[in-house]
């Protein structure tokens, strides 16, 4: 159930920023609000890189066989098989 909640936290920090940098694009925000979004984008930004370090970690653990890493191509389907 944790991982779970991971990939929900992830999704909605990245939901948060994405409502962050519009409300910044769209100049309606006071000098003090703008920071205090720049500040909290910042946050939301990190804790989203940790989470796709993590996930980067975890895919290239599943794929490595006998200590020898397997580099798949995703994009061609008969590694995939």
């Amino acid at each position: 159930m944790a991982k779970a909640k991971k990939a929900i936290d992830f999704e909605e920090s990245l939901d948060q920023l994405e409502e962050l940098v519009e409300d910044m694009e769209n100049g309606d925000l006071t000098l003090e609000e703008s920071l205090k979004a720049f500040e909290q984008g910042i946050k939301l930004t990190r804790e989203c890189q940790g989470a796709l370090s993590q996930a980067e970690q975890k895919v290239q653990m599943l794929i490595e066989e006998n200590g020898q890493l397997n580099v798949v191509d995703l994009n061609d389907e008969d590694d995939l098989d």
